[in-house]
């Protein structure tokens, strides 16, 4: 990306490495310091964009890194093959101030015909060597994705970009392995989870060997949830959606796709140059995975959602907690169930899942409860094995209202201490 890949050579690998800070030629310098948000609007707010961004749209777009001066909008709207920008709108990794993104920036825009690529550089993997990196724990790595996602999303609505919108996770190159595989992937499944209850579409922008080969590597993982448009960085000067060894073309092939093909170059149109990243775009809302309308996690340190008496201990033991701790009992004869509650809002299917620390001194039966319209079903997970991730239960009808939904029991024939940690209901 424009923000953080300036004076690069071409790469054909997809590798991105960042280098000096940017300068952008449409009359004013870039300024080498981070951006902490976006230029005060003096028009009021009040201007909007026009529909979701970047909607529904095929054809070639272009990133840079500060949101470029209306004039040269203007020239190259007129002059240049582009329809589509990328637009650095929230994060602290990201290398321009941004006094040109306004609300009024992004309608004038849009009115005029431009698709608008919303863009988030916040968080970076741990093992890379931008800053700030994320948590190289999986499950703070989830919650770091949520709360930027929600970040993001209040940049987003300043900026009047409505609901419906998709916006790309901009994580550079990382020198990938498995434990900082399992932090980013995480860390992209609570960004999407949060994006998907607030109304919007997530992506992800990342070079072809990094990101992109460990997201489409998972793409069937039930650990993850996954995104819903993949931009991938491969330099190879073809403005297609080949993302060639990195991805399988059968993956995010629904119009989920955006190739950035060449980085750090030149143009000039309508007599005004930029340093730009070049893009091809097959993209659409409302396709390959559509958000959710509804879902809800609670933890056992969420305040009024989880009962428990105190035969339930607090634990830290282990590092596959969801959250700051976990609660764990011994198992006995008897109904004694640690309960999470939910505000179902309507009657309908959801998926149920929880997460859970493993152990192979924990219980290889532990009954989860769910209360169902139909009475309480019982599921029985082994929790010596799969933790540290969210394990599906399955899908039940669960009524709405206010009430205690998921429980886990220490009635079992298995051995081991019983686990309760977190649950996730998604309605589907």
């Amino acid at each position: 990306m424009m923000a953080a890949l300036a004076g690069l050579a071409t790469l054909l690998t997809g590798s991105a490495v960042a280098t000096a800070s940017p300068t952008i030629t449409d009359g004013t310098p870039a300024t080498p310091v981070a951006a902490t948000g976006v230029a005060a609007d003096a028009s009021g707010a009040s201007a909007a964009a026009v529909g979701p961004q970047p909607g529904t749209f095929v054809g070639r777009g272009f990133d840079t890194c500060a949101a470029p001066a209306q004039a040269t909008m203007n020239a190259w709207r007129a002059s240049s093959p582009y329809r589509a920008v990328g637009i650095y709108i929230s994060g602290a990794s990201r290398s321009c101030a941004q006094p040109n993104l306004t609300a009024t920036w992004v309608s004038n825009q849009t009115s005029n015909g431009w698709r608008l690529i919303p863009i988030e550089l916040d968080y970076q993997a741990p093992c890379g060597t931008r800053t700030p990196k994320m948590s190289g724990d999986p499950a703070v790595a989830r919650s770091q994705g949520t709360s930027r996602a929600t970040a993001a999303v209040s940049a987003a609505q300043a900026l009047g970009i409505p609901a419906g919108s998709t916006i790309y996770n901009d994580i550079e190159h990382y020198p990938s392995n498995a434990s900082c595989r399992a932090a980013v992937l995480s860390y992209l499944s609570g960004w999407t989870e949060r994006l998907h209850t607030l109304g919007y579409l997530s992506g992800m922008y990342s070079s072809g060997s990094s990101g992109v080969q460990d997201l489409c590597a998972a793409y069937h993982d039930p650990a993850y949830t996954r995104v819903d448009h993949l931009w991938f960085a491969w330099w190879n000067d073809v403005a297609d959606l080949d993302a060639g060894p990195y991805c399988p073309a059968e993956y995010y092939d629904d119009h989920q796709r955006l190739h950035q093909y060449a980085g750090d170059v030149y143009e000039t149109w309508g007599g005004v140059r930029m340093r730009i990243d070049r893009n091809y775009l097959d993209v659409a809302p409302g396709t390959g995975q559509p958000p959710p309308t509804w879902s809800s996690t609670v933890d056992n340190t969420t305040a009024g959602r989880f009962t428990a008496s105190t035969n339930w201990g607090t634990s830290t033991y282990s590092d596959q907690r969801h959250g700051a701790d976990y609660r764990f009992a011994e198992p006995v004869a008897a109904s004694d169930v640690a309960w999470f509650r939910l505000d179902i809002p309507e009657t309908a299917r959801y998926e149920v899942s929880v997460w859970y620390a493993a152990n192979a001194g924990y219980n290889d039966a532990t009954p989860y409860v769910v209360a169902t319209t139909t009475g309480n079903q019982t599921v029985r997970v082994d929790q010596r094995t799969g933790g540290g991730r969210w394990v599906p239960l399955g899908v039940f009808t669960l009524p709405a209202g206010d009430g205690d939904r998921v429980g886990v029991s220490r009635w079992t024939t298995g051995t081991g201490y019983v686990i309760a940690d977190a649950v996730r209901v998604t309605r589907i």
